[in-house]
């Protein structure tokens, strides 16, 4: 099997500016910004075919970044949150994460379903990324899988008994397809 390999995402978050340079290098603005002692949410629409707004909380302690999609109707997507493992830095108000490849698709109540570990080990092969931050990337994934499993298969429940509590918005205005 054949990995389609790219090079790892960087995303930008300024607090000041409220603008989220994607990982496409396309800048966009955010409807909320909210830093605690754990982590930085972001709320913001998102013009993309599948989903039309993005919540998402970076969690620099963990090195994970969890994710609502409010996806369009039609679009079958089975994923109560989309967590990416990533490598997560703040300087000032500008916060930036380098994705790591692995992915963790959570339904609450199910198995959580690790992704990607095929581009893990490709990117590290092909030097994309250090032999130390795929480490760093297998840690989280494990720590976040052992986690969540003890905790019933909850995300919440899991990062709520580290002292994380995670909020979300209640309603959303998906914004139109570009």
């Amino acid at each position: 099997m054949s990995v389609d390999l790219h090079p790892v995402k960087k995303e930008t978050f300024n607090t000041t500016e409220h603008v989220n340079v994607d990982p496409k290098g396309y800048l966009r603005e955010v409807d909320t910004y909210k830093i605690t002692d754990f982590g930085l949410y972001m709320a913001r629409g998102a013009n993309h075919p599948k989903f039309g707004y993005l919540e998402s909380w970076l969690l620099p302690q963990l090195g994970l970044r969890a994710n609502i999609f409010h996806f369009r109707d039609g679009v079958e997507e089975r994923q109560d949150f989309y967590i990416d493992v990533a490598e997560i830095d703040r300087n000032g108000d500008v916060w930036t994460t380098r994705d790591l490849y692995v992915d963790l698709i959570s339904n609450t109540g199910e198995p959580i379903d690790v992704q990607d570990i095929d581009e893990l080990s490709a990117a590290t092969s092909a030097g994309l990324i250090t032999a130390e931050e795929a480490e760093k990337a297998i840690d989280a994934t494990l720590t976040a899988v052992e986690g969540i499993t003890r905790y019933g298969d909850n995300a919440m429940e899991w990062l709520r008994a580290l002292g994380m509590e995670l909020t979300w918005a209640n309603d959303v205005e998906l914004t139109p397809v570009a």
